[in-house]
């Protein structure tokens, strides 16, 4: 016998959905709660049921085959119109039962025990429940279990949600602030085309390289689900590619680095003093189109010691790139000596 509709079905069957969990993979923390109650209730079939429009579907079964069956096979269906836990001893002797497939046919189910899967508006979503091929009762403690563990199931479900929530929005904040960043980037470019004067467009562009080395940063935590560290080798790879473009044809860009991860301020810090390097070296190290190469370098010692090494080939070899730097670029060397 077909379960009637539950009387609230519509406003079910959309939190149910809010959940996203239909036609998942199989997940570990609902297996282990399948197999407890099996031990617990001395039963050979349990399953996580989640009552669908035209389906119950299974998030975790043990000792049954099928990932779903159609609702006129669902005895779930039925639990989820009352409250708390339905036990059929027989299902042979039950008028929503004895005309079950399940019942007539293989398995031959006799015994059938769910309790209710509620969310926090009150609507049933499934049930946990067990099954076995001899009638039979629950002891109190198998109920009181079967029910305690059902509690579990939505807590395990109400977690998921949340995280897959919490995700979305954070997807949602970081497309916004990376276009945000490449918005203000775009404008700075163009902005300093239209300025004649000399040391304002010098301005603008160690600015915007600034914000993209902040984007790239941005890029890279977006990829890490807020691990909190950052591949070093990956980040400063972005770093170099945005270089690249203010590197003329006669130089080589070379940056590499060991894999170790940082953290994020240590990485911008980083991020920008490679910019500032590069373009001081571009600026002044390779007059007359000289041809040379230019190197960025984050290597681990023995000692676990992170060492940044930034150096080109260009001219001045008795002076240090860092000192031309420090004394061509008042901006530039400003923000690498706050980071």
């Amino acid at each position: 016998m077909r379960a009637d509709e539950h009387p609230q079905e519509d406003a079910r069957l959309e939190a149910l959905q809010s959940y996203d969990v239909l036609d998942t993979e199989a997940e570990p923390e609902f297996d282990d709660v399948v197999a407890l109650i099996s031990k617990i209730c001395e039963v050979p079939v349990s399953l996580v049921s989640l009552v669908d429009h035209n389906r119950q579907w299974f998030k975790a079964r043990k000792g049954f085959g099928p990932s779903e069956t159609p609702l006129d096979q669902s005895v779930c269906a039925h639990a989820i119109l009352g409250n708390g836990i339905l036990e059929i001893p027989d299902m042979t002797l039950d008028d929503r039962t004895r005309d079950n497939p399940l019942v007539t046919g293989d398995p031959r189910v006799a015994f059938y025990a769910g309790a209710n899967l509620v969310g926090p508006d009150g609507l049933s979503l499934g049930t946990l429940c067990v099954l076995d091929t001899k009638p039979r009762v629950l002891t109190d403690l198998q109920r009181e279990a079967l029910r305690t563990l059902a509690q579990q199931v939505m807590v395990q479900l109400e977690l998921r949600k949340r995280i897959r929530v919490e995700r979305e929005l954070r997807a949602e904040v970081d497309h916004r602030v990376s276009n945000s960043l490449q918005t203000i980037s775009s404008l700075m470019t163009i902005s300093a085309k239209r300025i004649a004067d000399g040391e304002a467009r010098e301005v603008l562009a160690t600015v915007n390289r600034r914000i993209k080395s902040v984007a790239s940063l941005h890029s890279e935590l977006m990829g890490r689900e807020g691990m909190g560290t950052i591949p070093a080798r990956t980040y400063l790879g972005r770093v170099g590619a945005f270089l690249q473009d203010i590197v003329p044809p006669n130089i080589s860009l070379a940056v590499d680095s060991d894999p170790v991860d940082l953290r994020p301020r240590r990485a911008s810090a980083l991020g920008m003093i490679a910019s500032e390097f590069v373009a001081n070296s571009v600026k002044y190290a390779f007059p007359g189109d000289r041809p040379g190469q230019i190197d960025i370098e984050l290597r681990r010692d023995d000692m676990g010691r992170l060492e940044f090494t930034c150096r080109d080939n260009g001219v001045g070899a008795a002076q240090s790139s860092d000192e031309r730097a420090v004394q061509s670029s008042g901006l530039g060397a400003s923000l690498i000596a706050a980071a």
